[in-house]
This record gives C-alpha cells, structure tokens and sequence, in this order.
C-alpha cells in the first residue's frame, strides 16, 4: 500500500478524526474602503506532511470512511478553541457544510454552554455556508439557520457563482455576506465580463442589505478594480496568507 493510500485508510483516517490531529489558520478579511480587519476565515488543514494535510484530501477521506459528520464536529470545535485562545479579532468566518447544519437535534443550549466557556458570542461568529453537497432541503436548512441566527449568529454564502445554487440560496437565505468566487475576482482588473458580474453582485446585494466578499485578490490592480465597484471586503493572498494567528 503505497503513502496515499495509506493515509487514506478508513482505520487511520478514523484515528486522525479521534486524536483531533488537525491545525486551523486565519486569513484575514478586510474593508476594501479603508483595510480595516473585519475579521479572519478558519481554514483546517490535516497532519502535516501526510496525504491528509489538504482539507480536500481530509474532507473526502472522512466521507469515504462514513466519517465526514465526525470530522466537520472536531473541526468546528477545534476551530472555536483557537480563536478563543489567540483573542478574538473582530468575525471568525466558520465554515460549515449546510448538510451539517440541517442535522436534526440540533440543541441551542449545549452550542451555548461551548462558546460560554470559551467566552465567545454568538454574534462575533459567521456560519459560512460550503458547497460540498450533492443536494438540499431548503426549508430544512432555512429552519435549522432560524435556530443559529436566534443566538446571534450571522451567515455567509461561500463560492457565489461556482455552482447554480448559490443565488437561490441567497435568495432564500438572506445571509448578511455573501463570497464572490475567486474565479470571478481575479482578473477583473482587464476582463470585462468578469466587472460586471461582479456589478450585478454588488447591485443584488446592495438591495438585499448584504455585504460582498471579493474572494481570491491576488494583484494590486484587482484590489482597486474591486474598490471602484463598491465592494464591501476583500480575501486573498495579497491582503494576508492564511496563518496561525490572528492579523
């Protein structure tokens, strides 16, 4: 059996899942207007130096090993300890699968318990919404988001525009952020078609009350092409690498 294959193994993957053997970097998210930091998405990463190590590779081992749900729990877990332990700054961006959110039992009070004893608010914390799912009970969803948002929580649609279900989610939704893909973010500086979908975004969102997130800002001159549209924050390389503390 070769390395990847190996660590791919539901026995090992079911090992990493149990020991919590994963490590969590920010990237900050700032104001586009004025850098202000808005706050920092959590990004997981597995063992380092294994097949595991790129959440892709980490995520599909878990599925594959009936371990998926189990994964996505220490890591939301994992994710809140260390913000907790490094001061929050600003909005943690916690990414979630809606498939996981839609889980029923769902119970208020112990999600409250957890954040009480890391002293953490509901409201410093953003639910990003992945697509990493093959199908959807909306009113599902809806009503299980109903039960976050009356703790405080707030919402983020992660990826709009890399599959279509993005936009009805928006509209179902009403997240208070939505992410532009970075496949439409980087480069908008010189294609045309690139601007004016993010234009419509922007439009959109300025009607819904929702806040734009231009994913993927890599070059100066897409940072200022995506300030000239109006939108609201930027992500990306040029603006912070992923790191294990806080900017």
């Amino acid at each position: 059996m070769n390395a990847a294959r190996a660590d791919a193994d539901p026995a090992h993957v079911a090992a990493v899942v149990e020991a919590r053997r994963v490590r969590v970097v920010f990237q900050p998210i700032v104001s586009l207007a004025d850098g202000r930091v808005l706050g920092h998405e959590a990004l997981v990463r597995g063992p380092a130096g294994t097949g595991l190590e790129p959440p892709m590779a980490l995520f599909a081992a878990a599925h594959a090993a009936g371990r998926y749900e189990a994964l996505a729990i220490v890591c939301i877990q994992e994710t809140l300890r260390a913000f907790a332990a490094h001061g929050p700054r600003g909005l943690l961006f916690l990414n979630m699968s809606p498939r996981l959110v839609q889980q029923p039992g769902f119970d208020p009070e112990r999600a409250r318990r957890f954040l009480g004893e890391l002293a953490l608010d509901p409201a410093g914390v953003v639910i990003e919404l992945t697509e990493d799912f093959p199908a959807l009970d909306l009113a599902m969803l809806r009503d299980s988001l109903l039960l976050y948002r009356a703790m405080g929580f707030r919402v983020a649609l992660d990826d709009l525009g890399e599959g279509f279900s993005t936009l009805r989610l928006w509209s179902e939704l009403r997240p208070e952020f939505v992410k532009a893909d970075k496949h439409f973010v980087s480069g908008i500086a010189r294609d045309g078609v690139k601007r004016q979908f993010l234009r419509s975004i922007q439009q959109i969102a300025k009607r819904c009350g929702t806040k734009v997130i231009a994913e993927g800002i890599e070059v100066a001159e897409d940072l200022r092409a995506a300030r000239r549209l109006g939108i609201a924050f930027g992500q990306g390389w040029l603006i912070g690498r992923p790191a294990a503390s806080l900017a």
